[in-house]
């Protein structure tokens, strides 16, 4: 199921004003869903050997291998295996060191970074600071258009300050900048191959050279996209374990888990929930799951229409019945979301999750309520729009509870069919919400920091879908993001979840697991959301020896 931005990443340790790595691991836990029995692990047993290739499947076909516009599950989760960061997230949900050997905080607006000897990009060329430099700047430029943009807001200067090393300074103190450098703001591409590709850059036409793992040999569009082995790659402990990998592209998911059990594909992430039940019992494979910080949220984007007035939008989270909606929509594994951030955003200072998640009410079923609200405002029989798209049969189930739970309370919830290619265009077009008071979101955090999620509905920020707008809260979230105390700082994000509780311009819903199936013959994936930014291809290997 498709849907952009977030993806909090757990870490124990903070990132303080040393500015050292998180640490801490995500252990398996047994799962508490609805009737389900199933473990969160972040990684599946070790490869016992190599592989000549192994296929992957994906729900749609990336719309760019761009780093700077990729800002969805297809795109990241092949680039992730070709282009790396500054700094990388791991299966245990940790931020350590990547292209960035180290780094330093002199005083609150300035960072410096000393770059990794030795990497070569995948002409053979070594990266230097220059590279870093056009490679960070390149997002910042209106020409590009990256939904990234805003991650740099508070950027001043990108300089090269010496031959490996890069300093960056900011116009004020902004926690979450430097963690967004683990996802693709920190991305590190050639520039020598920027200026090259031009306009072909990160098109089916265009070449790609990145540091990663993997290199891409061939993009047929429409067909598939064939990674092949880095050669050169800087780390041992990553050295792929495949010569090559080939992704190919299922939008239905029928068809998937076919693929599945038929040994078409190898494996794939993000499993379609509706076919659980015969890939568990298949004999074909293993079905997985891992960690998630996600959350399955409604995203209003249109507050000029019925769901502007905030009673609306608290009517109709009160009318969802989120406990048939996991068993439905997640497969029964998942638990019904308490805030629009997941719980596993709260992990950053474990410590403080109980007092500032855990202690949440459980979110309200109240029908009769529900209809009172909706009448007070004077929106009975207005209408209201949710898009619904065959890419992932829980993006139709959950839009299909929407329509039934509003119109108990007497709204007129009307379905608008969006191609799973038009669905991710939702996203990044603006123009693609035109019609749509209410969008399906998984929305995840890039950092180890519940603070990162609100920072999309800011006012004016790209990932604020419906342009919401309130003053209290934009104040309580800068309060926050200049607060470099991990524990203060979870402190007055609470504050901030209360407020997006309060108004609700996104409507928590549901959580459930990451999901991976792996065929017979392959093993060694990371099992969680990490996917996206790790080099989970590399460690894929064959299951037997």
């Amino acid at each position: 199921m498709r849907t952009p931005r977030f993806i909090a990443f757990v870490c124990t340790a903070a990132v303080a004003a040393s500015l050292t790595a998180c640490s801490g691991a995500t252990r398996p836990q047994q799962g508490t869903g609805a009737g389900a029995d199933y473990t969160v692990s972040p990684t599946s047993p070790a490869a016992k050997g190599p592989l000549s290739s192994f296929t992957w499947s994906l729900y749609a076909e990336p719309y760019t291998l761009d780093y700077a516009l990729a800002y969805d599950y297809p795109p990241n989760t092949v680039l992730a295996n070709v282009c790396e960061q500054l700094l990388r997230v791991t299966p245990d949900l940790r931020i350590e060191p990547g292209l960035a050997v180290k780094w330093a905080r002199p005083d609150p607006r300035t960072l410096v970074y000393t770059l990794r000897s030795g990497v070569r990009f995948h002409d053979g060329a070594v990266m230097t600071a220059d590279d870093v430099v056009a490679s960070l700047k390149r997002q910042m430029d209106p020409a590009t258009a990256s939904p990234w943009g805003s991650a740099f807001k508070t950027v001043e200067s990108i300089e090269k300050t010496g031959p490996l090393e890069v300093t960056i300074r900011l116009g004020k103190a902004d926690a979450l900048f430097h963690e967004l450098l683990a996802a693709s703001p920190g991305t590190v591409v050639s520039a020598a191959s920027l200026a090259k590709e031009g306009k072909d850059y990160g098109t089916p036409k265009g070449k790609l050279n990145c540091t990663g793992p993997y290199a891409l040999e061939k993009w047929a569009q429409g067909d598939s996209i064939t990674l092949k082995k880095h050669t050169g790659y800087w780390d041992e402990k990553l050295a792929p374990k495949s010569e090559s990998v080939r992704f190919t592209f299922i939008e239905d998911a029928a068809a998937r888990a076919n693929a599945f059990l038929s040994g078409t594909v190898d494996g794939g992430y993000m499993v379609p929930s509706s076919s659980f039940d015969r890939l568990r019992t298949s004999g074909k494979g293993s079905l997985l799951f891992g960690p998630n910080t996600a959350a399955a949220d409604l995203a209003v984007t249109n507050f000029k229409g019925a769901l502007g007035d905030v009673r609306v939008r608290r009517a109709l989270s009160m009318a969802l019945d989120r406990k048939n909606i996991v068993k439905a929509a997640a497969g029964g594994v998942g638990v019904p979301a308490k805030a629009p951030a997941a719980r596993g955003a709260w992990a950053l200072v474990p410590e403080k999750t109980a007092a500032f998640y855990d202690t949440l009410p459980e979110p309200v079923h109240d029908v009769v309520a529900a209809k009172k609200l909706v009448e007070e405002a004077g929106a009975t029989g207005r209408p209201v729009t949710i898009a619904t798209s065959s890419m992932a049969p829980e993006i139709s189930v959950v839009a299909h509870a929407v329509q039934a739970a509003g119109r108990q309370i007497g709204l007129d919830v009307r379905l608008k069919p969006v191609s799973p290619d038009a669905y991710g265009n939702i996203f990044v077009d603006p123009a693609a919400r035109d019609g749509l008071d209410l969008v399906i979101t998984n929305g995840y955090d890039n950092t180890p920091d519940p603070l990162e999620f609100y920072q999309y509905l800011r006012t004016g920020d790209f990932g604020n879908y419906g342009n919401w707008s309130d003053a209290e809260y934009d104040l309580a979230f800068d309060r926050a993001n200049t607060e470099y105390d991990p524990a203060k700082r979870a402190e007055l994000t609470a504050e901030v979840q209360k407020i997006a509780l309060r108004e609700l311009p996104s409507i928590p819903v549901y959580e459930a697991p990451y999901s991976v199936f792996l065929g017979k013959r392959i093993t060694g994936a990371p099992t969680g959301i990490s996917q996206l930014y790790y080099p989970w291809a590399a460690t894929i290997g064959a299951a037997q020896s």
